[in-house]
């Protein structure tokens, strides 16, 4: 008895640290997954850090105009951008004037609230929070509504979103998305509302 004991704890006690490295590894894939597709928004705080240039090192919030304000080179526009993208746009800017070949690294350290809307032939119409990391296809904003109604026509979704001040629809297929790989990963932006159509019988 107690020879099984001592192998119960032991087999516990080596369990645990390998549940809690799954766990954390499962984290980081999902992280690098998702982060490349995600647009900098207005009020995300991002920190800059160029390498051997401590003075120039920055912690800022982006504007409400997407832009930020960096040492040397002024105001540049961020929003909209992926972090590679504005990553770039940093580099870029110091290397033409100011520094030769500049290493630039660009974290977000806080990610601003994002919603989106989800409207008609859906179980739970309403406004949803994309999480703070990363970005989601159209197909998961409607699974976050728990899916479609009977009623629903899935091959006719329309989608407003506002873009540089304009307005525009995006007609889409839903049906052949959730079969076609390539449409399926369309992704929502912050301010889109999604509406699913009624079937006509």
């Amino acid at each position: 008895m107690l020879l099984s004991c001592i192998l119960l704890m032991f087999t516990a006690v080596y369990a645990l640290p390998q549940q809690g490295r799954g766990t954390a590894e499962e984290s980081v894939k999902n992280d690098a997954a998702v982060a490349p597709n995600y647009r900098l928004a207005a009020d995300d705080l991002i920190h800059i850090k160029i390498f051997q240039e401590d003075d120039l090192n920055t912690t800022i919030r982006i504007s409400e105009d997407g832009m930020i304000t960096f040492p040397l080179i002024g105001n540049v526009k961020v929003g909209g951008l992926t972090v590679a993208e504005a990553t770039k746009e940093v580099r870029d800017l110091l290397n033409a004037r100011f520094i030769v070949n500049p290493q630039v690294t660009m974290t977000v350290l806080l990610y601003a609230n994002r919603v989106f809307t989800v409207l008609g032939q859906v179980q739970r119409p309403g406004t949803y929070t994309i999480r703070d990391k990363g970005s989601i296809t159209l197909l998961q904003a409607i699974g976050m509504a728990s899916g479609y109604t009977r009623l629903a026509n899935t091959s006719k979704i329309t989608i407003k979103r506002t873009a540089r001040g304009k307005e525009m629809v995006i007609e889409l297929n839903g049906k052949k998305m959730a079969n076609d790989s390539e449409t399926s990963s369309f992704v929502v932006l912050p301010g889109d509302t999604i509406t699913v159509a009624e079937r006509l019988f």
